[in-house]
């Protein structure tokens, strides 16, 4: 089967309240506080546990060993070509039932060298029910003021340092590894991201986490910090990373692909492994001999395998993709011709 529809796979216990409105897209029971990610083709694992947060398949195996089983088969050759058995990809379905610590995530060089992993924590948000989201330092902060900030729980002036922006419906918001971030209380979003769990955490009051303990990655505040942005960040740039469109800067395109499109009766979805989350509709998929019958709040997941996929029905859906082979040989000032080549 090259089309898989996904269960909802919920790590439970998280440190923030929400998910009732996952529960509601999904048409789930809607019976816990604390499950507000509902994570999507995941060979991601939480931090510090070794299976919560894998993707289980019908057959019974992970996501993560099936892809390691045949990598062809799921990603194709040419992403297997430019990096291996790696997804490259995890997505969520967030749903912040209260307002989410200020916090950055490291780059793929931190985490190599101070955590051992093969990734950082580039993300981006595709906005499904609007609110306030914090990004970016509206000033310069020296390292000693940031550490002061987080000793002593000065919350209400980390936040003030942010810039603050109101999203809305069909906004999408990329966040690069290391920029102070919040998302607002009552943002329903889908996240793609690098495949990692890895957050650290400048504030922690009001939250299901002692962040004193766990909100540096085991590596000490005072490492954990180098890992951050301190250089403020300009309205264009920031304006450059909120798009009112579902569209990525081309400084995404080392990380992953998103799109939103609406599909008709005989068009077809872009072969590839994909992870697909359906807005609204029904229809029917067909790949070869397979047809799968799929409506609004169902999750998908494309294997490589199967060629193009055929609509029949009227869908509207987002798409995430990881990025495409050729950019890995790219130095970054060029991801943009590859992007407009693609």
């Amino acid at each position: 089967m090259s089309i898989h529809i996904l269960p909802a796979n919920r790590p439970a216990n998280r440190f923030y309240r929400g998910g009732s409105r996952i529960a509601s897209f999904r048409a789930i029971p809607d019976d816990e506080q604390y499950v507000p990610e509902d994570w999507l083709a995941s060979v991601t694992t939480v931090f510090g546990d070794p299976s919560l947060g894998l993707t289980s398949l019908a057959d019974g195996r992970t996501l993560r060993q099936a892809v390691a089983d045949d990598p062809e088969r799921w990603l194709g050759a040419a992403h297997v070509s430019a990096w291996g058995s790696d997804s490259k990809l995890l997505v969520k379905l967030l749903d912040a039932g209260q307002r989410l610590p200020v916090h950055a995530h490291p780059a793929t060089a931190f985490a190599q060298e101070h955590l051992l992993r093969p990734h950082g924590k580039a993300e981006a948000w595709h906005i499904l029910h609007g609110g306030e989201v914090h990004l970016g330092l509206r000033e310069d902060v020296s390292m000693s003021e940031l550490s002061d900030l987080v000793a002593h729980q000065r919350t209400g002036d980390l936040l003030d340092l942010l810039h603050t922006r109101t999203v809305e419906p069909g906004d999408t918001v990329f966040v690069p590894p290391g920029v102070l971030h919040a998302i607002g209380q009552d943002v329903f979003l889908a996240e793609v991201q690098e495949p990692e769990d890895l957050s650290i955490l400048l504030e922690w009051h009001g939250f299901a986490i002692d962040g004193s303990r766990d909100g540096h990655l085991g590596l000490g505040f005072d490492a954990a910090l180098t890992a951050v942005e301190r250089e403020r960040m300009t309205e264009d740039r920031l304006g450059s990373l909120i798009a009112r469109t579902p569209t990525l800067p081309a400084s995404a395109d080392e990380y992953f692909r998103l799109s939103r499109r609406a599909y008709r009766p005989g068009d077809d979805l872009e072969p590839g492994f994909a992870v697909v989350i359906v807005l609204s509709g029904a229809a029917a998929l067909t790949r070869g001999p397979l047809n799968v019958q799929v409506q609004a709040g169902n999750t998908l997941l494309l294997e490589y395998e199967g060629g193009p996929t055929a609509v029949d029905g009227e869908i509207e859906i987002i798409e995430f993709r990881p990025p495409l082979p050729a950019v890995r040989s790219l130095p970054s000032s060029t991801t943009e011709a590859a992007r407009t080549a693609h």
